[in-house]
């Protein structure tokens, strides 16, 4: 059984098949997932698990160089903006996008990782760094 890291062995799968600027996509419960592409569901009720949840456990176990979100999450959900500031403080390149072009751009994602966060905007983009 593994011990550390990512348990979820489709998230562990697909973050392991991940090259430099492959990007993931963790999302809340309203997203509209593009046709074409893996979605992980990890639901399980309104609210759980929330975005804060597996985007922590996503980030302890993946290198992002880059992150975007939807402009809206800057005026319309105060916790997410307060995070975005904090990836552009911890040296990440943090982009914001209107939330259609946000849309788009979740077409060339590997995966869609959707939680149960119910809150307005609580999506970002993840774009994979390298480790060396």
């Amino acid at each position: 059984m593994k011990k550390l890291g990512h348990l979820n062995r489709d998230i562990a799968r697909v973050m392991a098949a991940m090259g430099h600027t492959d990007c993931l996509v963790i999302a809340d419960c309203g997203l509209p997932i593009p046709d074409g592409v893996e979605c992980i569901d990890v639901s399980l009720k309104l609210g759980v698990p929330g975005f804060f949840d597996v985007l922590d456990s996503v980030l302890a176990d993946f290198k992002a160089e880059r992150v975007v979100f939807a402009t809206e999450a800057l005026t319309q959900n105060a916790t997410v903006a307060e995070r975005i500031a904090q990836f552009a403080v911890d040296g990440l390149v943090t982009d914001d996008v209107p939330h259609d072009e946000f849309k788009r751009l979740c077409q060339h994602a590997k995966v869609v990782i959707r939680t149960g966060e119910c809150s307005p905007y609580a999506n970002v983009i993840l774009h994979s760094g390298v480790i060396f």
